[in-house]
């Protein structure tokens, strides 16, 4: 893994969990049956957004819940083998959870989860990390699910420090998250990290054009936007209502597995600004990075640095312009 000397680092508060992925054909009819060709037990969730992050050279610190039997055991040495620091102690009594991820031959994936220990967090486990300006903190939409998660996140987060940047991805169940909750943790994002069925279930205007869409979600949750829009890459809508939208072009490939797409995106996104890039240049990074996992099959399949700048240059030499920070990357 390529060493960067890091400014802020990754504080990630949300679950990270064990994926069972099975790849199918198709999904069943109810009440049918299908064999999976390949089924695999491996760390998922939100160390799929960690292993990106850590991967891109930010230093990431865990401050969720872990258990203690062998899904915990799982999640602990994934995030040890990319060198996550795990702050809080495992539960006592409690396993971590898990989730069916079901990948069919179009590269959709469908998920079934059980909750464990990642979904008894108390504040105190976020409070044991000091936060110091230039850190970024990542917020799950899945956090906002779980009562004890909740509580103490909507809590804590209000506490966190200028100077820390925070960045929210809602999850595709952003619509049933409390409002009160979402209201709160709007009232102290910084970046918003989603896509377009995201957008459109929390603004409840699904079929608006994506240009639209990243406008009228910025002014929803009133601050800057990075909106995914697949193998086109991505849009960002500043916070400032008067700035233009900017469009980030992605790099089309053929896709063999989609799942933790979006988290390599949003991991590398967030070590970007914890290394002080721009948004523009986090947004380029991550839109090459998520086309990258998506052509290998996993969860976790964010490359590292060195992968990520190659691709970068050639995408920018196609495209015309010089991507920021290439030459003077091992300075950082």
């Amino acid at each position: 893994m390529t060493e960067i000397p890091a400014r802020g680092r990754v504080v990630h508060t949300g679950q990270a969990v064990v994926d069972l992925v099975m790849q199918i054909s198709a999904l069943p009819v109810t009440g049918s049956d299908v064999f999976a060709r390949s089924a695999t037990f491996t760390a998922g969730g939100g160390f799929n957004v960690m292993a990106a992050a850590a991967r891109d050279g930010a230093k990431v610190v865990y401050v969720g819940g872990h258990g203690s039997g062998p899904f915990g055991d799982i999640v602990r040495a994934a995030m040890t083998s990319v060198g996550v620091q795990v702050m809080s102690a495992q539960h006592p009594s409690m396993d971590t959870g898990f989730s069916v991820a079901l990948v069919d031959d179009e590269a959709e994936r469908t998920f079934i989860s059980s909750l464990g220990a990642e979904g008894h967090v108390v504040i105190d486990d976020y409070r044991a990390v000091e936060l110091t300006s230039g850190d970024v903190v990542y917020v799950s939409g899945y956090s906002l699910l779980h009562t004890a998660n909740r509580a103490a996140l909507v809590a804590w987060l209000p506490t966190v420090p200028d100077g820390v940047v925070v960045v929210v991805d809602p999850s595709p169940l952003v619509a049933e998250i409390p409002s009160d909750a979402l209201a709160i943790v709007c009232g102290r994002a910084d970046i918003w990290s989603t896509n377009r069925s995201e957008a459109g279930l929390l603004i409840r205007e699904p079929n608006l054009v994506v240009t639209d869409l990243a406008g009228r979600l910025r002014d929803h949750v009133d601050c800057t936007v990075v909106l995914r829009d697949g193998q086109d890459g991505c849009w960002i809508a500043p916070r400032d209502p008067l700035a233009p939208l900017l469009h980030m072009p992605g790099a089309p490939v053929q896709a063999l597995d989609t799942n933790g797409a979006g988290d390599t995106h949003t991991g590398v996104l967030a070590a970007e600004v914890a290394l002080g890039n721009d948004i523009e240049g986090a947004a380029r990074r991550a839109n090459i990075a998520a086309a990258i996992s998506v052509t290998r099959h996993g969860p976790a399949t964010s490359p590292e640095r060195s992968e990520i700048d190659l691709a970068l240059a050639d995408r920018s030499a196609e495209l015309g312009f010089v991507a920021p920070g290439l030459s003077g990357s091992s300075a950082r």
